[in-house]
């Protein structure tokens, strides 16, 4: 069983902020529950590391692990296209492992 390793970069502690960071853990603990490491990054706190990843809006969420990296831009409020995007599907034998 593979861990994803998430990155969510936000701007301050909007509602757009919250709704991403609350939707982000929703996906998450309905399709790869324990599964994940998810870490947040301010820009506003932080602009180095968005800066570094190339960030140029927020919220945008970035899948680190397992490759290949990959990006969502957003509020996350669509779930099809947050683990379509992330490539989040989990195969039937993980699936029944659980």
């Amino acid at each position: 069983m593979s861990k994803y390793l998430l990155k969510l970069y936000i701007t301050g502690h909007t509602s757009k902020s919250e709704r991403a960071i609350s939707n982000l853990y929703q996906i998450c603990d309905e399709i790869i529950p324990g599964q994940y490491e998810i870490t947040i990054v301010d820009v506003l706190e932080r602009p180095n590391l968005a800066e570094e990843d190339k960030i140029i809006a927020t919220p945008t969420l970035v899948k680190q692990i397992p490759p290949p990296a990959r990006r969502v831009i957003g509020d996350l409020t669509d779930k099809n296209k947050v683990i379509t995007g992330l490539d989040l599907h989990i195969s039937v034998e993980e699936r029944v492992k659980e």
